[in-house]
């Protein structure tokens, strides 16, 4: 080419004579016939392709799909080593591959010789792409860890909350049934000092232990049914002459125990011992009662450090076959410190869903972005949908909410780095892009959102098949 021909071509058009003396000397005029892949993503990146005449399209190969970036035929559109300016600083490979769609030709730029007489030719310009670039690399590395960091925290901090709630139901019913044993054990004296036989202690002995064995099924009641079940124990207290059924007609209620029960116990004791058989009776409910908060209070102790176990996928491969319900129910779990009393939670799960190849940890912070922003749209009232379904050859994540929605100009914005709708301090806006690039790039998925007022949904789409789960 002439240097004529060369400023025709916008990319030169300014240069000096002596420039464009350069790149006649080192260009290269190259063809490919159409449908030719004339630079691979992740191959050395050897030339800065400028088109001359013909069309070519520019591609990224995502699994199993081809994700066209861009396609022109406007005559001088470069591609191939487009990062050729960073020289050493970076690796130097196609970020992208680019094929012909039809008979082309293109000026072939030598990369690595044509970033040192461009560092010459424009030094302040130079300067300036590498420290955007190299610099907003930095920033999503440091601002991507101290999200994590202050998110890390944040489910910390949550997570301790929830285990205190249990600890401390079980430290005071430890206490509270420390000073019923104590009452038990005086009223057991009571009754066996010899002032009762031991036939009536038998008696007694038997209706302790089927009342016992009724307690842990005893149903739950409204404040008014509670009510009215111990006004009619308060009515049994009073026609028996026993003093203080007030406090002993709720211990009762809560253990499922009714009239019928103490007629039982009446009709097996004398009326001389009625109250110390009823009061030892009631110690064994409370204290039946107790055990079972304790039962209750380490359970939800065991299911909160089990649910940080999954979430956090210690101790378990990086990449492995998982249920994707595992992964939600214990996100749920973990954000539940946020869910208030106004939010309704709905599990709409398919649960003949196959395992799928995954990293679980790493979509794990996908629900937690998605449903920590759908909690944060619905404010104190609204309705959190996770479903799970099929989606041809896909596994289908939903998570839904009843908050505002997402505007129709916002909708692509929203995955966009730094974008946010949140105030200074209160979002970093890096959520949705971590979350997009994990289900993408990492499980040759994909993450869109769908929105009106009142009903926007997230949907995150994994493969079914191991021959589309990422490469580690």
């Amino acid at each position: 080419m002439t240097p004529e021909e060369l400023r025709e071509l916008f990319l030169f058009e300014d240069l000096t004579g002596e420039q464009l003396d350069w790149v006649v000397r080192n260009g290269d005029v190259v063809e490919f016939s159409a449908d030719t892949v004339f630079a691979a993503e992740g191959e050395p990146a050897r030339c800065l392709y400028v088109l001359l005449s013909g069309a070519v399209t520019v591609f990224r190969t995502v699994r199993s799909d081809t994700v066209e970036l861009l396609r022109s035929d406007h005559r001088g559109a470069y591609t191939g080593a487009t990062q050729f300016y960073f020289g050493d600083q970076i690796e130097q490979v196609y970020p992208a591959s680019s094929r012909t769609l039809t008979e082309s030709s293109f000026l072939a730029l030598p990369a690595p010789e044509f970033a040192e007489v461009f560092r010459e030719w424009y030094p302040m310009a130079v300067h300036l792409l590498q420290g955007t670039f190299l610099g907003s690399r930095n920033w999503f590395e440091r601002i991507g860890q101290r999200e994590r960091l202050a998110a890390l925290g944040e489910l910390s901090a949550g997570l301790m909350h929830e285990l205190n709630n249990p600890a401390a139901a079980a430290s005071r019913a430890t206490d509270t049934l420390r000073e019923r044993l104590a009452g038990m054990r005086h009223k057991l004296a009571m009754l066996a000092d010899g002032r009762i036989d031991g036939e009536q202690l038998r008696r007694l002995t038997e209706l302790q232990e089927s009342i016992v064995s009724r307690i842990a099924k005893a149903p739950r009641l409204t404040a008014l049914e509670a009510s009215d079940r111990e006004d009619e124990l308060g009515d049994w207290f009073d026609d028996h002459g026993l003093d203080g059924g007030w406090d002993l007609a709720p211990v009762f209620v809560a253990g499922g125990i009714g009239v019928t029960d103490l007629d039982r116990v009446a009709d097996a004791t004398a009326d001389t011992f009625l109250e110390p058989a009823i009061r030892w009776l009631a110690y064994t409910v409370e204290t039946e009662t107790l055990l079972n908060d304790i039962i209750d209070a380490t359970e939800r102790v065991s299911t909160l450090v089990g649910a940080a176990k999954q979430y956090s996928q210690l101790d378990r491969a990086p990449h492995q076959w998982i249920d994707v319900h595992d992964g939600l129910d214990s996100t749920i779990v973990m954000l539940s410190h946020k869910i208030g009393p106004g939010i309704e939670v709905v599990k709409d799960y398919d649960r003949t869903l196959p395992q799928v190849p995954a990293y679980p940890a790493e979509l794990n912070q996908v629900w937690t972005n998605l449903i920590d922003n759908a909690l944060a749209a619905m404010g104190e009232q609204g309705t959190l949908t996770v479903r799970t379904t099929t989606n041809g050859d896909q596994l289908l994540v939903e998570i839904g909410d009843t908050g505002p929605g997402v505007p129709d100009d916002l909708r692509q914005q929203v995955f966009q780095p730094f974008f946010t709708t949140k105030d200074v301090g209160e979002g970093t806006g890096l959520g949705l892009d971590v979350s997009r690039r994990i289900v993408v790039d990492r499980h040759g998925g994909d993450l869109w959102v769908e929105s009106v007022p009142g009903d926007t949904r997230f949907r995150a789409s994994l493969p079914l098949r191991a021959s589309d789960a990422p490469a580690t």
